[in-house]
């Protein structure tokens, strides 16, 4: 069945079914990409410019010999 064929029933549903199918369509894309899933609980590292004195030296150089 072509997308042609199911628009009209589509456009046909109730409200609330097609925020399920918004709901199912986002669902299936996300899983054919297989993007990586954050799990409630787990620790993810973040880098963080804290304690970052050697580039900050560095841009001191920097900002110095302008």
């Amino acid at each position: 069945m072509s997308l042609v064929e199911l628009l009209p029933d589509i456009q046909s549903l109730p409200r609330a079914d097609k925020l399920k199918l918004i709901q199912f369509l986002a669902q299936e894309l996300a899983e054919a990409e297989e993007l990586p899933a954050l799990r409630a609980g787990q620790s993810y590292p973040v880098w963080s410019p804290d304690q970052t004195f050697e580039a900050a030296e560095t841009l001191l150089q920097t900002l110095r010999t302008e």
